[in-house]
């Protein structure tokens, strides 16, 4: 055990954390990142300097707390998803990951269950743990694939108080279609279950997928998270937020700290999704070099899986972790997600993605 293990140990944990390890992602300063899924493009200029004016009006009043109940932003968030939704309807925090612990800690805690399917996004497990609720890992085909009815048995078998549906799903990409949404919560009337579909990168989907927005009307227990990370190049911004009933921002309220989006949060966050058409003209770019990558990992004989979302799941390669150390040596960082036999590159600006596949193919001799 080394020295910061031990001083750990030393400490008088909860139990239930002891010996577990907190999310990570490598962080290498390499020319070419593709590792977590970030939106490679930087701002437009012109939504760059529309931030810097917002924030520098942000900061004339900073000696005030911001609005608690950020009314702006929900209000702007409600007119950018449509879907007849009200300021009522919406939540927001400091990344996605926060609106889903603040549902956790909600509808969650000890003595309650979280339910996702693995292979999923990793933080799930983690949130369970930080709010004391016991996680619950479902099933999934041989193909990470997920049915409605197999589903819906195992929700409905569990009996869970909290499950999460990642659409499109992370790290696989694939979208889940509506009718998994639709038996997940009817499988979980009887026992209450609060139903998130995690849509972090539902702006990068195909045309035609339908968005779980669309099942909000007269269901109380569904929520949908989305994130400004991806679609909207705000990863250091910590933007998230929720659509669902009134009564579940009126839940969390109960949970959140005071005055927990700050001013400049809020001045970014509505400078930005006033130019979201700029914005979203970076996702159709990526939504490109996705599909570029797709078409020739296929033709290096690799196996890309189907992608809704701004990544792209493989497989075939005989040594996934040497190759992710030869394309790391090589000044280019992907994500081994420590699936056997997978990895994982996020599509970037045109100039990434052709330095990863140009790496990839030389390495693979093909």
């Amino acid at each position: 055990m080394n020295d910061q293990l031990q001083r750990l140990s030393d400490l008088p944990l909860r139990e239930d954390l002891q010996g577990k390890s907190p999310y990570g992602a490598p962080q290498i300063d390499v020319p070419v990142m593709l590792n977590v899924n970030e939106n490679t493009h930087r701002l437009p200029p012109e939504v760059h300097q529309a931030i810097v004016n917002a924030v520098g009006e942000a900061v004339a009043g900073i000696n005030r707390y911001p609005d608690r109940e950020f009314a702006e932003l929900r209000q702007a968030l409600a007119g950018y998803l449509g879907h007849g939704l009200t300021r009522e309807n919406m939540w927001a925090a400091n990344g996605s990951n926060e609106v889903l612990q603040q549902i956790l800690q909600a509808f969650g805690g000890p003595g309650r269950t979280l339910m996702s399917f693995p292979p999923t996004y990793s933080m799930y497990p983690l949130l369970a743990n930080g709010t004391g609720t016991t996680y619950i890992a479902g099933d999934r085909s041989s193909d990470f694939t997920l049915g409605a009815r197999e589903a819906a048995d195992q929700v409905r078998a569990a009996a869970p108080s909290v499950v999460i549906l990642c659409s499109p799903n992370n790290p696989t990409g694939t979208a889940l279609s509506l009718d998994i949404v639709e038996a997940v919560y009817d499988a979980g009337r009887d026992s209450n279950t609060i139903v998130i579909v995690d849509e972090a990168y539902a702006e990068f989907a195909h045309a035609g997928t339908r968005s779980a927005l669309t099942l909000l009307p007269g269901r109380q227990r569904l929520i949908v998270s989305r994130t400004m990370s991806k679609a909207f190049a705000l990863a250091g911004a910590r933007v998230g937020y929720l659509a669902a009933a009134p009564e579940i921002a009126d839940a969390l309220r109960l949970v959140r700290l005071p005055y927990h989006l700050s001013a400049i949060t809020q001045a970014t966050a509505l400078a930005a999704l006033a130019h979201a058409p700029a914005l979203l003209a970076h996702v159709e770019d990526i939504k490109a070099q996705r599909d570029r990558i797709v078409t020739e990992l296929t033709a290096m004989g690799l196996s890309p899986a189907p992608s809704d979302s701004n990544f792209v799941f493989f497989s075939g390669v005989e040594d996934p972790g040497a190759v992710w150390r030869a394309l790391l040596n090589e000044g280019v960082l992907i994500r081994d997600v420590g699936i056997s036999g997978y990895l994982r590159v996020s599509a970037g600006t045109e100039a990434e993605t052709t330095r990863f596949l140009t790496s990839l193919r030389r390495l693979l001799g093909t």
